[in-house]
């Protein structure tokens, strides 16, 4: 490697390490000493020598001279950081780490490097925020060494350890004000304090498909909004005697809610793609009502037809009967548009299950319907031995206005129009 130059010598000795080829690396950083022992990656490598020997104090001097030479090398102090912290100079570690990340702030080792220096020093708040910065940018497990994934998972746990405590004080200095307001709904402020510490994350609409902004970003939204809830409650016995005669004499007609095509990504669907534990029976289907399934169901089609379902030809509304086999759960996912909500009421209901969206976790009750917006990550589970049972429709997002609803649908079946054209 006599006649390569100086910067094609780092070229390749950084190529074949980031390949995993060290022998080769080696070879490559050798040349570079032996015939450009003062170049500034020269100095580093020499430097790098002396950690490897377990010689920290002998690399010193060769980090300070490659620092000065090329101080865009963040390597160079990330090192002259190693060794400091060997030699058991705190501080100099810090101040060396400081400088890489001066020149490259998402150096994510050192940023976890600094973070387990400051909690050595006993400042775990300092420590867990960086810790928290470093986790952003992590790379994925796989393409960590077994040391660095023990770093992440010890980073991790005091970055959780680290919201609790927050928690714990913003609620300490509230509380007395939090329960001087008597008679007030306070779940949305101690959502925030949760989300605020870090806690939970914050909830986030992430529609498949349409998304229409400014519609406000709600689990679960208040029965108020929703007068015809107490008639649709009402009539629980009335749907559930209709579904029981369906899951008796039509169990056929009942299909896997998911279904991929093969060759697609199936993703977290992989268990339930094709499977009759999550199964549906559908009395309307993509705005396409289901005449057959809503002749054997009179009661619930007439009552549904009757509640502001979001008509839009082509796309909506869907409702079904939704049945999910014992031990079974849908794992988390987002559906396709917040112009819509989506509407449960349980008609047959073992005990153990449970309904989950964003940062609010729910048990079904009889006799009791909710409304809420199926475009925050949102998973089902039953944990019992028996089959549970929920009607499922989808309805107008009340923030919609009249006009927005005409306007969507018109644009809908444009963007269906547009689509199947050559």
């Amino acid at each position: 490697m006599t006649n390569i130059s100086p910067d094609d010598l780092v070229r390749r000795a950084k190529f074949a390490e980031h390949s995993g080829r060290f022998d080769e690396a080696r070879a490559a950083w050798d040349a570079l000493v032996a015939n450009n022992p003062e170049h500034p990656f020269a100095l580093f490598a020499r430097g790098r020598a002396h950690i490897d020997r377990g010689d920290p104090a002998g690399s010193l001097a060769l980090f300070q001279s490659a620092e000065a030479k090329d101080p865009r090398n963040a390597d160079t102090p990330f090192y002259h950081a190693l060794a400091h912290r060997m030699l058991g100079n705190i501080t100099a570690a810090i101040d060396a780490l400081d400088r890489a990340l001066a020149i490259d702030p998402y150096f994510f080792m050192a940023l976890l490097s600094k973070a387990a220096l400051l909690e050595t020093r006993g400042e775990t708040r300092t420590a867990a925020r960086i810790y928290a910065n470093a986790l952003k940018i992590a790379p994925a497990l796989e393409r960590l060494t077994t040391s660095q994934r023990q770093m992440v998972a010890h980073a991790k746990k005091l970055v959780a350890n680290s919201a609790q405590a927050l928690a714990q004080h913003l609620r300490a200095r509230t509380n007395h004000l939090r329960n001087a307001a008597t008679g007030d709904d306070l779940g949305r402020f101690d959502e925030c304090l949760d989300v605020l510490a870090g806690v939970k994350s914050r909830p986030i609409q992430e529609p498949l498909g349409l998304f229409f902004p400014e519609l406000p970003i709600i689990s679960f939204y208040k029965r108020e909004r929703f007068p015809w809830l107490t008639e649709l409650e009402a009539a629980t016995d009335a749907i559930r005697a209709e579904l029981e005669i369906v899951m008796r004499e039509d169990a056929t007609d009942f299909s896997p809610y998911i279904q991929f095509q093969q060759g697609a990504p199936i993703n977290q669907w992989t268990e339930l793609n094709h499977s009759l534990s999550w199964s549906t029976f559908f009395l309307w289907r993509d705005g396409v009502r289901q005449e057959r399934n809503c002749e054997r169901c009179p009661k619930t089609a007439a009552l549904l037809a009757s509640l502001p379902m979001a008509h839009q030809p082509g796309f909506g509304p869907t409702a079904m009967f939704s049945v999910l086999q014992p031990r079974t759960r849908i794992p988390p996912h987002t559906g396709s548009t917040n112009i819509r909500l989506i509407t449960h009421l349980p008609l047959i209901l073992p005990p153990d299950c449970r309904f989950r969206v964003g940062n609010h976790t729910r048990d079904w009750k009889m006799g009791e319907a909710w409304v809420f917006d199926d475009t925050i990550d949102h998973e089902a589970h039953n944990d019992s031995d028996e089959v549970r049972v929920i009607l499922i429709f989808d309805v107008w997002n009340p923030f919609l206005s009249e006009a927005e609803r005409v306007l969507v649908s018109e644009m809908m079946t444009a963007l269906a129009e547009f689509n199947t054209q050559a």
